[in-house]
Formats: C-alpha cells, structure tokens, sequence
C-alpha cells in the first residue's frame, strides 16, 4: 500500500531523499532472527519484494528520526497545521522531529486507514472506495477528497509512511548507481525476513546505506533502516512491531466526520495517460516503469524549484525561519540525510547531498 506525504514536497526531493525524510529502523523489539527460505540472492529479493503478494493486513507501525534537526515545539506545530499555508510543511516537519506509532489496516489497493495515535490526539487518513479521508481530532477538522475511478492516490496529509511506502521507493533506486546485497536475515514482528542492503556509489550523497527488512513469504518490506554518513545508528527508523497477514474488519474504513467537525471538500482530477487497472492495482510490480523527463535521478540527485512554484510565504514561515541558518546567497536547512537551500532569488533547491552542493548549484559554480 501507499500513503504518501504532501506531494508538492515529494515533488521537491529526489527519490533516493524522500523517503530519507521518513525512513525506519529494522528490528521490532525482542524479535528473534531466523533464517528465511530460498530465494537467497539480491536479485531474487529485490522481485519478491516488488512483486510481493501482502493486499490485506492489518499492524502497528513505530516511525523513529535522529536527524540532527533542532526540536520544534509541539504548540508551533498545532499552530502551523491550522494554517491553510503552511499545514502540509508543518506535517512534514513533525515526521521529522517527532516519533510516531500509527495502526495501519490495508484491504486492497482502495482499502487503506493509517491511524496516528498522538499523545490525547488522533490523526487519520481513510481510502474507502472512491471516498478518501483526513482527520484531525485535536483541531476537529476533516477533509474529503473524491478520488477518480482508477486512482492509486490515498488522503492527502496522510501523517505518517508504511516501509512499503519508503522501500518502494529506495527500490526504485536500485539501479546501476547501487550495490545491492544481502545482510543476516531477521525477524520483524515475529515474520521471518530477508535483509536487503543498497548501498549508493555516489560519493557525493549523504546517504551511507539503507536496509530493508521483506518478509521472507509475502514479500512485504517490513521495516526500513536509512543510515547517513558518519552515523552509526538508523537516521531514521520505520517497522511495523506487529502485523497479522489477514483482511481487517470492514468497519475500519468506515468514517463518518464527527459532530462539530470543520469540513473542507476536494475532488481530484483524473490523471492524464491513466495505467491498465492492473498496474493501478499493483503498481510496485512494474520495474521499468520510468521517472516522469527531466526528473533528477541519482542518490546524489538535486532538485531546483522555481521561484513560481514554491508555495507563497513559505520562505518566510517562522518555522521554516527556525530550521535554517544563513548561507552564502540564501538560507539552508541541514540535516543528517538531506539538505534544502533556500535561494535568496527565491528557488528552493533540495537533495541527500551537503549544503556546499546545493549552495553551488545555486550559483552556478562547482562544488569543491
């Protein structure tokens, strides 16, 4: 399943960063490793896990950062994400200073809930059908997307990514740029797993190495380790502590907004150039599926946005003022897997790679 964070963001950070910026660790607490059955190669992991056959389950996920990113207080976050212009930046800015444990039920591709329990707050996002859902109790507000037949697209402001999510997309990756091999198999959750290791040869990115956890049966990636440069412990830390490989009840794609709630109403578009209903149904099974022209590509990867194209205000938002330090011909946000740099001619720059990197590019000279 795939529950994505706020696409303008995805939009910003190559692939190989994204999902940096919400990764996981691979051992559930007090597992016991075992060994797994054949396939034993990387190659026939890496198409287990693309292909894996996990439509309907149900878990508790536990999503953990050490990225090196001062903490930002609960009560600015609250405040942030009441602002229609700043409420995706804030959700995305908690998943990258706040730990979360979140309940993740999946009944096919339309079927999805993924439930944050915050502390005396809950945060939802719901697929029901063609009905997508997002609920925040601790504001009361509710937004309901009307999804077009066909579309893979879950709740917008989902608050929290599976390692399904955050694995498909390292997977992506995994190209002539990678080493991909295989660590010690373990146990996640008490599933039986193989340990996928890809490992960047790019020298220039600040990605160290990352490690999934696929379950040895399903092929479903159970947990997510993203390691950066000089760090021995996970940057970030995302596994599921339980899961149970079995339909939940329909009743938890249920919803029906609570009394008082805010409501607001979308409806998407339908995408242009629509895939057949079985990539739509299995989207993670079509490897050769390419990145859309002009996309950077690469651990290393940078991406340039536009001043046109950045949200307005966004550079001046108190939070993002926080986070970021003066640089030469702008502002930058560093952490220990990615970096964004915030141009004074108004571009927003974004990649795992060092500042000096981004700083470059800005001005047009090489890095040194």
């Amino acid at each position: 399943m795939q529950v994505t964070v706020n696409r303008r963001w995805v939009r910003w950070i190559p692939a190989a960063a994204v999902p940096a910026v919400v990764a996981m660790g691979l051992l559930a607490s007090g597992a016991t490793a075992v060994s797994p059955p054949p396939p034993a190669t990387p190659a026939q992991v890496l198409a287990l896990a693309a292909g894996h056959t996990a439509r309907q389950f149900s878990g508790t996920l536990e999503e953990t950062a050490d990225l090196g990113l001062p903490s930002i207080p609960g009560q600015a976050l609250g405040a942030a994400k009441g602002s229609s212009t700043l409420g995706s930046e804030a959700a995305l800015l908690e998943l990258l200073t706040v730990p979360h444990t979140a309940k993740v039920y999946a009944d096919g591709p339309a079927r999805i809930r993924v439930q944050v329990m915050d502390q005396l707050a809950e945060r939802d996002a719901i697929r029901n059908g063609s009905d997508a859902w997002t609920y925040d109790s601790s504001a009361n507000t509710v937004t309901h997307v009307t999804l077009p037949a066909g579309s893979a697209e879950t709740a917008p402001g989902t608050p929290a990514m599976t390692p399904e999510q955050l694995a498909q997309r390292f997977l992506a990756a995994a190209d002539a740029s990678t080493d991909v091999s295989l660590g010690a198999p373990t146990a996640v959750a008490g599933h039986s797993s193989y340990t996928l290791v890809l490992t960047p040869k790019a020298s220039g990115t600040l990605i160290a190495r990352v490690k999934i956890a696929v379950e040895a049966q399903t092929g479903l990636p159970l947990a997510v380790d993203v390691f950066a440069k000089g760090q021995q412990a996970p940057a970030f830390h995302a596994a599921y502590t339980q899961l149970d490989l079995k339909a939940p009840d329909a009743s938890v794609f249920a919803f029906s907004p609570p009394p008082g709630a805010k409501i607001t109403e979308q409806r998407l578009p339908a995408s242009p150039g629509a895939a057949s209903q079985a990539q739509k149904d299995h989207p993670q099974k079509d490897p050769s599926q390419k990145p859309a022209a002009g996309t950077p590509q690469g651990w290393d990867a940078v991406v340039v946005i536009p001043k046109d194209k950045v949200p307005a205000g966004f550079t001046d938002q108190p939070l993002v003022k926080q986070l970021s330090t003066p640089a030469a011909g702008g502002r930058v946000i560093s952490s220990s897997l990615f970096t964004v740099f915030l141009a004074n001619d108004g571009r927003v720059l974004a990649g795992a790679v060092p500042a000096s990197t981004l700083e470059a590019k800005a001005s047009g000279t090489t890095a040194k």
